[in-house]
Formats: structure tokens, C-alpha cells, sequence
């Protein structure tokens, strides 16, 4: 076992599909760093095996112990109606409170740190050097506007796994009439208001593509992050604009034609 992990969550079939693609494309970076898929209940077991094939390891995380009131506030048909997601679709198979049991990374304390990785990503270089971040590290959530920077997006971040920290993190998360708005990201961003900004290209956010092409590299891009439509969608509303990046995740999920960095930082004219 290594002191080092990178950590997922997949919580149903659809997300144990992602972390399919983003732990091959782990895999092809030769990191000598733990893979670790956490899952809850909702991850069916046959579509958790060829994540273990790969050698992922499979940790079993329950949901948070939240209160009725809090799961209330943050239920998907309540979330949305007081904080409506307007720039993008989200699919029907996400469910907002899910994305708390991100936090369970802290209990993982077999390791020294941990970088987390939403499963609806795929890593196209090695990223090994976030271990040497401190906790809290994350890219901001960038994606429209350079406006965007001062808020953080927790599909990529750096933690330091301690008991003690989850603890306190149960006790701050589910206060009275607490309602945090993008739900695990508002909360992290609170929890740690001195956040440590990671470079846009460790968690580069696929509508980056059309609304801030000057701002995407391959030359530096490290991890591309789908973080509304995702590409194994059928009718994906945004197909046309983000084929590149949705032929580039069916190449990693499959194992088939996919691209090397340097292929894709210098196409053939």
C-alpha cells in the first residue's frame, strides 16, 4: 500500500462508468499511488468488478449521517428550485446529497494524503506532484468568466485524511437551517476559506472548451473534468460543440485509440 491514493465516488452504474475511464487513464499515467473508488450503496456490484480488475480498490462509504431537515434542503427537486442550475444540464441520475459523502476521504487515514478526483473525469498526464500540495488545495471553478476564480470546484482537491478533521466537518455541515448551495463545493469553501488555488489545468472544466478556448492547452492540461452534460449520455445537448473531448473519454472507458498528450498538444495539419 502506498502513503498516497487518489480517491473517487461513484454512487450508482452511471458514475461507476466515469470512474471506469478515469481510473484507466490513472493507470496510464504510471502513478505508484493507490487508486481508491468509495462507493455507496446506490453502485451496483457487478459494475464496481471492472474497476477492481484494474485494481482499483473498492471502499464501501456510507451515506453521511445527516439529519432529516438537512436532507430536506438538499434534496435534488428542493436544491434546484432555490439554487436552479442555469448554465448547464444536469443529469437525472445525479443526486445532490450524494456528493457529501465525498467527505468520508477523511477517514481514509491509511494514507498521508489523498487527491480526489470527481468520477466524471479523466486524467491525461501524470499528476503525481498534488501530493505535494497542502490541504486544502483546488482548482477554482472556472468555466465562463475569469470572474469564476474566486470560487473553488471540488472535482479535484488535496486532503489530509484525519479522523479529528471528519469529525468537525460532521459537526459544521449539518447546523440548523444550514443550507449550502453547491452543496459539497459551498461547504469545502467555507470549511477552508483559506484554500489553497490550484492552476486551472489540474481540473480543467469541459465548457472551458467553447467559452474560453484561449485558456485550453494540451501543453498543460492535465485533467479534463465534465462537469455538467456527461459524455456517455445519449442526446448530450452540447455534443457538437464538446466532440473532441466526448471521443476522447469513450477512447479511455473503452481502452481503445486513445490519444496521447503530445498527439493532442501537436495534431497531424
Amino acid at each position: 500500500m502506498s502513503k498516497h491514493a487518489y480517491v473517487t465516488l461513484v454512487t450508482n452504474e452511471d458514475y461507476a462508468m466515469g470512474a471506469l475511464a478515469l481510473v484507466r487513464s490513472l493507470r496510464l499515467t504510471e502513478t505508484d499511488a493507490d487508486l481508491v473508488v468509495m462507493h455507496t450503496g446506490g453502485a451496483p456490484a457487478q459494475a464496481l468488478k471492472p474497476l477492481a480488475a484494474l485494481g482499483a480498490r473498492l471502499v464501501p462509504a456510507e451515506l453521511l449521517p445527516t439529519s432529516d431537515a438537512f436532507n430536506e434542503r438538499h434534496q435534488r427537486a428542493r436544491l434546484h428550485a432555490n439554487a436552479p442550475f442555469t448554465k448547464g444540464n444536469k443529469p437525472s441520475f445525479h443526486t445532490p446529497l450524494d456528493n457529501f459523502a465525498k467527505l468520508r476521504l477523511w477517514q481514509l487515514t491509511e494514507y498521508e494524503r489523498v487527491v480526489f478526483i470527481d468520477a466524471d473525469a479523466v486524467v491525461v498526464r501524470n499528476i503525481d506532484r498534488l501530493f505535494g500540495y497542502p490541504e486544502f488545495s483546488a482548482a477554482p471553478n472556472v468555466y465562463e468568466s475569469l470572474a469564476d476564480f474566486h470560487r473553488l470546484n471540488s472535482g479535484v482537491f488535496v486532503a489530509t485524511p484525519s479522523e479529528a478533521s471528519f469529525a468537525a466537518m460532521l459537526a459544521r455541515l449539518d447546523q440548523p437551517e444550514a443550507f449550502w448551495r453547491r452543496t459539497d463545493q459551498t461547504f469545502l469553501q467555507a470549511y477552508f476559506p483559506h484554500w489553497h488555488g490550484l492552476p486551472v489545468f489540474f481540473n480543467m472544466l469541459q465548457y472551458v472548451w467553447f467559452n474560453l478556448p484561449a485558456l485550453w492547452d494540451w501543453n498543460s492540461v492535465s485533467v479534463v473534468h465534465y462537469q455538467y452534460e456527461k459524455p456517455w449520455e445519449q442526446d448530450h445537448p452540447k455534443a457538437a460543440e464538446l466532440g473532441p473531448l466526448i471521443d476522447l473519454w469513450h477512447a479511455f472507458h473503452s481502452g481503445e485509440n486513445i490519444p496521447d498528450v503530445e498527439t493532442l498538444a501537436n495534431p497531424s495539419p
